[in-house]
């Protein structure tokens, strides 16, 4: 029983370090104790072992011969968090003392923790994992949601109900932070109204550590005790809620680091959420070194970036001015600001009366370094920003662009790893931006290739069986139509996916607006074609929850059935099994509104392939061979005439190119030029579209200029002349 305990010990550090997630062999010592817990607690380690228990768990170890396999993971673990190792501590050493503080309103770990919505939080957590796994020193900073997101399910008549559970801090992977005293630590930030406070709680991610803040204590009102509880109250709630929210996240996240000893040298904002934390920083600067409000926020703009993700006006956070009066005037006056001078900070037009706080304009403003999250987003970004610099012509505004990336070993299938380990080398992962690695996929047997992709589609074809069915039951539907629709879902047809928000610019309905044609393309018996649908829509919008209906009622019609599937309850685990095993991902955005998209960076990896508008990543990455392009990216300023002539375009993509494609084959049933496009589309794709890369661009072009540890810098405007090059350096020194 001693040896028991130890390895129960040993478990119970590794289930407290989200690193085990992203490791291909650690979550099946969890699951082989014990398969049906592990998915009845959604993946939870730490709630399997509780429920098992040090005496449960003996008889499943001896059993299985678990115990050298934990002991080894153990091993890794400690490895792996040794403070010299990975890039970062030859790359990025001047951070190790004043860390980055990455402030995100959600963050995307693992469906085990959900406070995260959608592709904003999964993100931020792939940000946090390639920077733990280059070992750049960043810490992460949140807010805690004690319901999480809502839990989707879908009702007989299709229509989208939410439900919601209390989270249980002590069956998940969040521990609270004491003070000195061991004293749970809070950090209060005051208002006209009175204070709110926030406990402070830690998440482990691989070597970063990720603070959360939690306002459901006693000290607060029971209001604002409610004001985490659901996540999506961040992005439907009232106005003063979400001031509140942001107040917490801004100024009481900031307070929180240095509460806990941690002096960040850089502050990253990940969208506008987070902006009033340089002005908490602003106010230390004025406190700590006596520093005028000029002097301080010069300072806090030299040391903080900015990266927006929206790219349409409306959806951005705006406050009126008595709101902001209330909840920042404590503030203000520490500051020495008049109340006019404040609004200043968040209006395009200062002068402007009748303008609203915006708090990307504040971001702006007093960051330095801001960036969209792809190429086409950045040019739209300074588009819609140009006001802030009248001066300027559109492309020298300041805001350049990082293009999201994915973390590889969160989203890749082990049995893809296992094949880039023969064919790349087993240190791939570690030389994963270099060009030169991914030609050795060329090398890789089509045949090889392709019985992993089907291996990885039969386990998503029987993921997907388990899930409708289940769901199925719990509408009440009869076994024999249950079995009727899901026993047609075959790994051997051709498979389409699409999972994200029902956003409306997502445009979810772009395929099936001629059923006419549709049912020609799903149900032609020498060429079937089947498509999985995923994603949740916001609970205030009917819009997107009609559009869930006529999906789900589409996959009910008789001319449908066993071709159309729509997945209840989209979330991390949905999205992995997916981008593991589909044939073809479609993302159809109308274009420029979709800032950046990662999903379809996930499946190129396992892969598979894109069929996308050009908008975002693939407006940059798509070459005409290493997938497939819907339309030419050009716009039209009536939306509905946009909408018409791309889904001519995709009707005209499927018929023509992607379905006979997929179906062409050889003497051997290899589809030789499908494959021939994974293989390219890894060769030119997966070196660039990375989280490691991401990370890396982040530390060179932002963090390490921010942190003052650059030998150089220069404008990104290559096209302009000395003068103004020398022009522009002053004036970002006097911004």
């Amino acid at each position: 029983m001693s040896d028991t305990k130890k390895l129960y010990g040993h478990l119970m550090e590794i289930a407290y370090n989200l690193w085990w997630s992203w490791q291909s062999d650690v979550p099946t010592i969890f699951r082989d104790l014990d398969i049906e817990l592990w998915r009845s607690v959604n993946h939870n380690p730490i709630a399997l072992l509780k429920r098992l228990g040090v005496e449960g768990l003996e008889a499943r170890i001896q059993r299985h011969a678990l115990g050298s396999r934990i002991i080894y993971a153990y091993h890794r673990l400690q490895e792996y968090m040794q403070p010299h190792r990975g890039w970062g501590a030859t790359h990025a050493g001047p951070l190790k003392v004043r860390p980055v503080a990455y402030f995100s309103a959600e963050f995307g770990l693992h469906e085990s923790l959900p406070i995260y919505s959608g592709g904003l939080g999964v993100l931020a957590g792939d940000h946090l994992k390639s920077a733990s796994d280059l070992g750049v020193p960043l810490v992460g900073v949140g807010l805690f949601y004690d319901q999480g997101y809502f839990r989707q399910t879908i009702d007989s008549n299709g229509w989208q109900q939410e439900t919601y559970g209390r989270a249980q801090l002590d069956m998940m992977p969040v521990r609270q932070i004491l003070d000195k005293q061991g004293q749970p630590l809070s950090v209060k930030v005051d208002t006209r109204e009175g204070p709110l406070y926030a406990s402070l709680l830690k998440v482990q991610v691989g070597r970063c550590l990720l603070v959360l803040l939690d306002p459901s204590i006693e000290e607060n009102l029971p209001a604002d005790q409610r004001l985490t509880e659901h996540l999506e109250r961040l992005y439907g709630g009232g106005q003063r809620e979400r001031i509140r929210q942001e107040l917490l996240l801004g100024i009481g996240g900031l307070r929180a680091l240095r509460a806990m000893g941690i002096e960040p040298g850089v502050l990253h904002l990940n969208e506008g959420h987070c902006a009033f934390a340089t002005l908490e920083a602003a106010r230390y600067f004025r406190e700590e070194q006596g520093q005028n409000l000029q002097e301080a926020l010069t300072q806090v703009a030299s040391r903080t970036v900015f990266t927006t993700h929206t790219p349409v006006e409306a959806g951005h956070d705006r406050f009126p001015p008595e709101l902001v009066e209330q909840h920042l005037g404590p503030l203000r006056d520490e500051l020495g600001m008049s109340q006019q001078d404040l609004m200043a900070l968040g209006r395009v037009n200062p002068a402007d009366d009748t303008e609203t706080f915006c708090m990307t304009v504040l971001a702006l403003k007093t960051a330095q370094r801001a960036n969209g999250v792809s190429n086409i987003h950045g040019h739209v970004s300074r588009k819609m920003w140009r006001a802030l610099w009248p001066e300027r012509k559109q492309h020298e505004v300041p805001i350049g662009h990082i293009t999201n990336g994915v973390h590889v070993a969160s989203w890749l299938a082990p049995q893809m790893r296992r094949l880039y380990v023969r064919h790349l080398g087993r240190d791939w992962m570690d030389r994963i931006r270099r060009r030169e690695v991914w030609r050795g996929v060329n090398e890789v047997d089509d045949g090889e290739l392709w019985e992993t992709h089907r291996f990885l589609k039969g386990r998503m074809v029987d993921f997907i069986q388990r899930r409708v069915s289940r769901q199925g039951k719990d509408r009440g539907e009869s076994e024999q139509s249950i079995e009727r629709r899901v026993g047609q879902l075959n790994p051997d047809h051709l498979t389409i996916g699409f999972a994200r928000r029902f956003a409306l610019y997502k445009r979810a309905w772009l395929l099936l607006e001629d059923e006419v044609w549709l049912e020609k393309l799903l149900c032609n018996q020498d060429r079937p074609v089947q498509i999985v649908y995923a994603g949740k829509a916001h609970p205030q919008d009917d819009r997107g929850k009609e559009l869930i209906q006529r999906i789900y009622r589409l996959s009910r019609d008789p001319r449908f059935e066993g071709r159309i599937f729509m997945v209840e309850d989209y979330d991390i685990n949905v999205g992995r099994h997916l981008v593991q095993g589909v044939d073809v991902w479609l993302n159809n955005p109308r274009r420029p509104l979709e800032a950046c998209g990662t999903s379809g960076q996930k499946v190129l990896l396992n892969g598979g392939l894109n069929c996308s508008t050009l908008d975002g990543w693939w407006a940059e990455a798509c070459d005409g061979f290493n997938g497939f392009a819907i339309g030419q990216g050009f716009t039209h300023e009536d939306a509905a005439v946009q909408d018409k002539r791309e889904a001519e375009q995709l009707r005209q993509v499927m018929e023509k190119e992607l379905v006979p494609l997929f179906y062409r084959r050889d003497a051997l049933g290899l589809p030789r030029e499908w494959i021939a496009r994974i293989k390219h589309g890894l060769e030119s794709m997966a070196w660039q579209y990375n989280a490691d890369r991401m990370v890396v661009d982040y530390t060179q072009q932002n963090y390490l200029p921010a942190s003052g540890a650059c030998v150089s810098a220069l404008p990104d405007n290559s096209d302009l002349d000395l003068p103004t090059v020398v022009g522009w350096i002053a004036k970002q020194e006097n911004r």
